[in-house]
């Protein structure tokens, strides 16, 4: 973890020194005097360089006199969405080789100082727990980032708080990348109950305990798997004036989160092709969203209360496993006809969600889900799909990503029994999994969970072609994303906390 801290503006005399610098402007302040300390070497390698201060471009002196290097780095236009996030993602991608740096961020406030540390520290992570043979010019080595800005103890509140989201990325990205020989439901339920130690009420419930529950869909997807099937309930109770009651009392009109846990998905009898099927250990990413976020918002204290259920369940082909015409008794009662095994993560989440709103009785459910493939046909790889019954809660859903940059597309959704509902019809049962055909997937799909709904404001975030990157961005390295985490913690932040 790379390790951020504040200080007040002064040029460091030795190691490595960032400059950033805005798009037009000139080397000012600090930046000035190190110029002149130079003899003006800084403006010559800038110009040298045909340095313009655009997003994305850097300029490095190395070794002028006593530095080990100095790196510029345009920053684009002034007042750019995310700049200084963008900006620390920037930082830890150039300074992967070296241990420790301080970046002279006079100019900026301290919210956008504590920004700079967040950007990097998202970028700056890695997934290297199993690796055994690295050379040592392979492994990152910058751990340490001191950022230099005129009110340092401002900018550390600020980042204390970004800190808690970070973890939360952070968990989300380490639960998403483990193998799953390693990550089953067991064992992930084990992880969420370490989680107690943040102030986090957590309850497991074992496969025997779900039976009682009449948990049938999701239990039907388990079955084949000689891995038994978990249900975790986090709960932070964070409501203001209720802090004496708070290991007693039950959440009161919560937000309710529910996330997808299957932690591999061979698509059971319905079998996936064999090409990419190691992927599938990251079907869980929906899941390990909704624990990363109730961990981040644990962490900061959020000010509401908030509960987080996920279906932890594994999807293997065996003698023991679901049939394709098989029927089924979910918790809500509803018989379900299953026509595909591999149209499975919507039999987790129709049980969950039902029992989420019948225990919980929440102001509004929000559930995250690689669900479909159909997803990623429409939107790629750049927004995940946004379905809801209330538009209110998507247009603020929206608005969060967007502010984030995780952004969401609104997908539609029909009314029960109408248009894409109908598709669900089932001859012998009250809905089948599947649609009529390939068409529409993803939107069939959502149209099966809104079945277990029943009117709550409610929405599905499709989030298949979010949880993993085949390539950098930003502030995250190729691999797990962490995608819901931020766009979560925004969406709590901006509507139920400001």
């Amino acid at each position: 973890m790379l390790e951020i801290s504040f200080a007040k503006p002064e040029l460091p005399k030795s190691g490595v020194l960032v400059l950033p610098l805005a798009e037009g402007a000139a080397p000012a302040g600090h930046a000035a005097a190190l110029d002149k300390a130079l003899d003006g070497g800084l403006a010559r390698a800038l110009e040298a360089a045909e340095f313009k201060g655009k997003k994305g471009s850097q300029a490095a002196l190395l070794a002028p006199k006593g530095y080990k290097r100095v790196l510029v780095l345009g920053t684009g236009k002034p007042g750019a969405a995310r700049m200084a996030e963008a900006l620390g993602g920037a930082i830890a991608a150039a300074l992967t080789r070296e241990s420790e740096a301080a970046v002279l961020a006079e100019d900026f406030t301290p919210d956008q100082a504590a920004q700079i540390g967040f950007g990097a520290r998202l970028r700056a992570y890695r997934f290297d727990k199993y690796r055994t043979t690295q050379k040592e010019d392979e492994k990152l080595k910058l751990r340490h980032l001191t950022i230099l800005t005129p009110e340092p103890r401002k900018a550390e509140a600020a980042y204390k708080q970004l800190a808690a989201v970070a973890q939360g990325v952070e968990l989300t990205r380490d639960l998403v990348s483990e193998p799953a020989n390693t990550l089953y439901p067991a064992e992930f339920a084990e992880r969420i109950e370490e989680l107690k130690k943040l102030g986090l009420k957590v309850e497991v419930f074992d496969e025997d305990e779900l039976k009682k529950l009449g948990f049938g869909s999701m239990l039907a997807v388990a079955q084949g798997s000689a891995r038994p099937a978990r249900m975790a309930v986090l709960q932070w109770l964070g409501a203001p004036g209720h802090e004496d009651s708070k290991k007693t009392r039950k959440p009161k009109e919560p937000l309710v989160f529910v996330g997808k846990g299957v932690t591999f998905d061979t698509g059971g009898i319905s079998l996936k092709p064999a090409a990419g099927m190691e992927d599938m250990k990251w079907d869980m990413a929906g899941a390990g969203a909704v624990v990363g976020l109730m961990a981040a918002l644990a962490a900061r204290k959020a000010k509401l209360d908030v509960v987080g259920l996920v279906g932890l369940v594994e999807n293997m082909p065996s003698g023991s496993a679901t049939r394709p015409g098989d029927v089924v008794k979910s918790y809500s009662g509803q018989t379900i006809e299953i026509i595909n095994t591999d149209a499975e993560g919507r039999l987790v989440l129709a049980d969950v969600l039902h029992y989420a709103q019948s225990r919980f009785a929440p102001k509004a459910m929000i559930d995250l889900a690689t669900l479909t493939g159909a997803i990623i046909v429409g939107l790629g790889h750049e927004y995940a799909g946004l379905f809801s019954n209330d538009d209110d809660l998507a247009a603020k859903l929206a608005a969060a990503g967007a502010a984030v940059d995780e952004k969401l597309w609104r997908m539609p959704l029909a009314a029960p029994g109408e248009s894409y509902d109908k598709e669900l019809a089932s001859a012998i049962a009250d809905v089948k999994n599947v649609g009529g055909g390939r068409a529409g997937g993803s939107i069939t799909a959502a149209q099966f969970l809104q079945r277990f709904v029943n009117g709550k404001p409610w929405a599905h975030l499709d989030i298949a072609g979010m949880a993993w990157a085949s390539k950098d961005s930003a502030v995250a390295p190729k691999g797990a994303t962490g995608f819901g985490v931020r766009l979560l913690d925004r969406f709590v932040h901006d509507n139920f906390e400001a």
